[in-house]
């Protein structure tokens, strides 16, 4: 596939697409390009209603300039560890970025998520992110807010008293199963309305649907989560089968707890 940045023609063909309702992977098909290239574009560019291919175009070369301007500052990203390539570092976070504002963040939100989580301490203090995201503390701080609110990062105190926000192990599981509940509580609602609506009406009829579909869906995912937890504190090196299979975490608990009963 061609690399570099996509070309003014290019984005035009993007705007073309999107006009005409085809997703993502096969406008990359047309052009040729990798679809994360695609999503990470529209995305960025005011996503698949309002993109622009002349606006997202002259964004790009603002975004350029900047670069260019700063590099004789010497401020230039810090080098990477453990020898890792600092242009796929860059895509990858704008990948994993992108993802994050699909699934419903805000831009800066899910930059910071990024961040977090592409860090090998796994917690950065507020003035850390804003040296690495090149952006304003309250631009931070309002993203933060959000993401304690949601129980995807949690704040502790380090030795010098700063504040450090920390996405650990038990993040994702957290964060699961508070999907789990918020599923939970939309059956719950669903359900509610068969009786003010009458249990012998089409309207009933689709909301106990929904209750029960999402009441599996619920229960489904916390007993996933549950079963799986271990495998967020697996060390690297470690296999990485699912819940159950033999290697598994899961497996080895379950035949440690099967000997002991012997």
């Amino acid at each position: 596939m061609p690399g570099g940045r996509l070309t003014q023609q290019e984005r035009q063909q993007i705007a073309l697409g999107l006009a005409d309702g085809l997703a993502y992977a096969e406008i990359a098909r047309r052009l040729d390009r990798p679809t994360s290239t695609i999503t990470r574009e529209v995305m960025r560019n005011g996503g698949p209603v309002a993109y622009r291919a002349d606006l997202a175009h002259r964004a790009t070369e603002r975004r350029a300039h900047r670069r260019r301007q700063a590099a004789p500052r010497g401020q230039q990203a810090p080098a990477q560890a453990h020898g890792r390539d600092a242009d796929a570092v860059r895509e990858y976070e704008e990948t994993f970025t992108t993802l994050f504002m699909q699934q419903g963040l805000p831009k800066m939100t899910a930059r910071v998520l990024t961040c977090l989580f592409t860090t090998d301490a796994g917690s950065l203090t507020a003035a850390e992110l804003v040296q690495r995201l090149e952006v304003s503390p309250a631009s931070v701080s309002k993203a933060i807010a959000f993401l304690e609110s949601q129980g995807l990062v949690r704040r502790e105190r380090d030795e010098r008293r700063r504040d450090r926000y920390v996405v650990d192990n038990d993040v994702w599981y957290q964060s699961t199963m508070a999907a789990a509940r918020s599923s939970a509580q939309l059956a719950e609602t669903a359900r509610q309305g068969v009786a003010i609506l009458g249990p012998d009406t089409p309207a009933a009829a689709r909301l106990e649907n929904i209750a029960r579909f999402t009441d599996f869906i619920s229960e489904s995912i916390a007993r996933a989560a549950e079963q799986a937890r271990e495998v967020l504190y697996a060390k690297p090196g470690t296999t990485t089968d699912g819940p159950g299979e033999p290697g598994s975490a899961h497996s080895a608990r379950s035949e440690r707890s099967e000997r002991s009963e012997r």
